[in-house]
């Protein structure tokens, strides 16, 4: 059964268990039986900590394959008509050996490739694909993020629309394959278009 699938279930899990926790609490007590103010405020603010503490795991949204972790993957909204967008996450390498994301995929996309972008000696900003994949250093930690590395979605079957979500999966050489979900921010502040990379702002 696919991840996203696995979350969806337990969310509504989490759900159920919680209306449960409230109606237990509330059941055994009833706001009216506490006189003061100050004392059903604390009721009211224990069932919010409450839920916070059980809503925490589908907050995380994280992935996990082996020794690599995959934190919180998400790509910027897309304009109608754009034919590329941009897929950012972290990577964290708990085993004592490196490994190295060599493929990656987007149910959006016809492609994907895993890009870098730097600064060159001249302070030219220059963007390339990584053919041989990304080193994830043992014990270390690779943030894909706008301005450096970063996943490139190539010829768009779909918007990457705000709000919304799509399916994806991470090959690494050793670890393996993952699937993951990456949901969809603004296109920020800076806007998300570099004219020099598609306007995909990488």
């Amino acid at each position: 059964m696919p991840p996203y699938v696995h979350r969806t279930l337990g969310a509504n899990l989490m759900h159920s268990s919680f209306r449960d926790a409230v109606r237990v609490a509330l059941n055994t007590y009833p706001v009216s039986r506490f006189r003061s103010v100050e004392e059903r405020f604390g009721i009211v603010g224990f069932t919010l900590m409450l839920l916070f503490a059980m809503c925490q795991p589908l907050l995380a949204h994280e992935y996990k394959i082996g020794e690599i972790e995959i934190v919180r993957p998400w790509s910027r909204a897309t304009p109608e008509g754009a034919k590329v967008a941009a897929g950012y996450a972290v990577i964290k390498n708990n085993g004592a050996t490196p490994d190295r994301l060599v493929s990656v995929t987007g149910v959006i996309a016809g492609k994907a490739e895993i890009h870098e972008m730097a600064v060159d000696t001249k302070g030219v900003m220059t963007m390339r694909p990584l053919v041989d994949g990304l080193e994830i250093p043992a014990g270390g930690t690779v943030e894909l993020k706008p301005g450096s590395f970063h996943i490139m979605f190539l010829n768009l079957q779909q918007a990457a629309k705000e709000g919304a979500a799509f399916r994806g999966a991470l090959t690494f050489a050793k670890a393996g394959t993952v699937d993951v979900e990456f949901t969809v921010q603004g296109m920020g502040e800076s806007g998300g278009h570099d004219k020099s990379h598609g306007g995909h702002g990488g």
